[in-house]
């Protein structure tokens, strides 16, 4: 099998249908509360009864419509399959905003071959809005093809990052916030990587960095970003991991490098 470009657009298809149906099953339940609500690698990284509903319902229907492609769900939910696609699922980023009642949380959906990302669709409840991207075909909001902005200098860039669960590493992390916050516009902390990284897609932010995600929250965000212009890297220029992600506004990605 050779995967072609026009079977990337059917995927992203795929993928903003299950996002937006599950995002409307979330966002509707969520007005009966979080429900239970467990924690995993610290007091402070949490699990909704609604997280595991979410990735169950995203896993049934790509079985259903890709029977024959991998899954992996950050909650565990995993399929082997017979083709090159694996479909990384965030069933929902941000679960703290989820938690809270704030708008700011994403089902995120990406299909990939090997660690590239070729078909992504991030749907935010809240506020109803679907950001897709399919390799080679640009990444869209509704009609509208996304741009990152025209920034020029990290002066009057608006940056947004993330925090670890870890105490220790947040502690680094908040130097590195001192040092940073008097060169740039200002510092926003959203609390979900894929709608930070559709932002950044969309222009509404300049840049956006972060330590320490897993694959699913990156995958989705990171092809939306690419097909809408902006740079990609780790915290030294290379190739961008889940574990250093800089994207940014191709103009100030270097002085940001220099920074980080």
């Amino acid at each position: 099998m050779n995967p072609s470009s026009a079977e990337f657009v059917e995927l992203m298809n795929v993928a903003a249908g299950i996002a937006r149906n599950v995002g409307d099953l979330v966002f509707s339940g969520r007005r009966n509360g979080a429900g239970k609500v467990l924690t995993k690698s610290s007091a402070t990284d949490m699990v909704t009864q609604w997280d595991t509903a979410s990735e169950h319902f995203v896993v049934e229907q790509l079985s259903k419509m890709r029977p024959h492609d991998s899954i992996i769900g950050e909650e565990g939910g995993q399929v082997q399959g017979t083709t090159p696609y694996t479909w990384l699922i965030d069933p929902i980023d941000g679960t703290t905003n989820f938690l809270y009642n704030l708008s700011g949380y994403a089902i995120s959906i990406a299909a990939c071959i090997d660690a590239d990302p070729v078909a992504a669709a991030v749907f935010l409840p809240a506020t109803r809005e679907l950001f897709v991207a399919a390799k080679g075909h640009g990444s869209w909001l509704g009609s509208t093809r996304l741009q990152v902005s025209s920034c020029e200098s990290i002066e009057t860039a608006l940056v947004a990052t993330g925090f670890s669960y870890s105490a220790s590493r947040r502690d680094l992390q908040g130097q590195r916030i001192a040092r940073l916050l008097p060169r740039v516009r200002d510092i926003r902390r959203l609390g979900a990587a894929a709608a930070d990284l559709c932002f950044v897609a969309a222009g509404r932010l300049d840049a956006y960095f972060e330590e320490g995600l897993q694959a699913w929250d990156l995958a989705a965000g990171q092809l939306i970003a690419s097909e809408a212009g902006a740079t990609l890297s780790n915290f030294v220029g290379e190739t961008i991991t889940p574990s250093e992600v800089l994207v940014a506004s191709p103009r100030i990605h270097g002085d940001l490098l220099k920074l980080l």
